[in-house]
């Protein structure tokens, strides 16, 4: 009987010290956590009429929803945004939060004398878009001098948003004076968010000067020297098919368009420059 049940056991153990000799198969990774859902209110927004036709062709490069739904960025907020420009995102910003919130348009003062030509043509189009008070409200311009920016009262924003600005500052030397003023306009848990075209990690300082594109590593030094917290990245503007190296840097590509015509289908094939997005905290 003995004899039986060791003939009947030898097996089994073999099996399992075989079993235990395999490796363990890895654990499978948790699958990504689901995209925030986007405010019904910035949808609306989104698909205003309002919203000037050819910026609506850009949100699928922008990613406008998610960009701002990843920022955090709620209508009962005040809202900073860094020289907007030709007001992309002030056509959805203001609107959003005119009925509880306050979006401001930190431009540059068009008093200074001797500045491009293109910044007094944006403060003027500015204003005269914000005369529009049943689609914006009352959105607050701010003037404020590019040499030493000031961006309003100490802790009075709860958002700072800056889209495809820091390599200009970068490039101008001012980029520590920026993110210094983020920081004093901020509340203390205030969040800066980021976006800009994206270097290959590595790429020397000139060559960020010259082609428009940063590495991660320099936005986030630049941010944590100011004394902001790194809280979060996202790939939502990413583009891989940007190779970041281009004869004209980011100008080559859409839509700025600084390349021989011959090229036009290469460049339209490749959109818009891959984007970092990064989210900072003022602790």
């Amino acid at each position: 009987m003995k004899r039986l049940l060791l003939a009947a056991l030898v097996p089994a153990l073999l099996i399992a010290h075989a079993d235990a000799a395999q490796p363990k198969a890895k654990t499978a990774p948790k699958a990504a956590a689901a995209t925030a859902a986007v405010d019904p209110a910035l949808q609306a927004a989104l698909a205003s009429p309002t919203r000037d036709p050819k910026n609506v062709l850009r949100d699928s490069f922008r990613h406008p929803a998610q960009t701002l739904t990843f920022f955090g960025v709620k209508p009962t907020q005040t809202v900073v945004e860094i020289t907007p420009g030709g007001g992309w995102y002030s056509e959805i910003l203001a609107p959003y939060l005119k009925d509880g919130g306050q979006y401001v348009a930190a431009m540059y003062d068009p008093a200074i004398p001797n500045q491009p030509q293109y910044r007094y043509r944006q403060s003027k189009a500015m204003s005269e878009r914000f005369a529009n008070t049943q689609v914006y409200g009352k959105p607050e311009v701010r003037n404020f001098d590019p040499k030493a920016p000031s961006f309003g009262p100490a802790g009075s924003a709860d958002v700072v948003l800056t889209f495809r600005n820091a390599h200009n500052w970068v490039d101008d030397g001012t980029a520590d004076a920026y993110f210094k003023a983020f920081f004093d306009v901020l509340k203390p848990g205030g969040t800066l968010g980021v976006v800009d075209h994206r270097a290959k990690p590595g790429t020397d300082i000139e060559k960020m000067k010259t082609s428009g594109y940063l590495t991660e590593a320099l936005v986030i030094e630049l941010a944590q020297k100011a004394g902001f917290k790194l809280d979060a990245k996202s790939e939502v503007n990413a583009n891989p098919k940007d190779t970041a190296d281009h004869p004209n840097g980011v100008w080559t590509l859409p839509p700025t368009n600084q390349h021989d015509a011959k090229d036009d289908a290469k460049y339209k094939a490749i959109g818009e420059s891959d984007r970092m997005t990064l989210r900072f905290t003022k602790p």
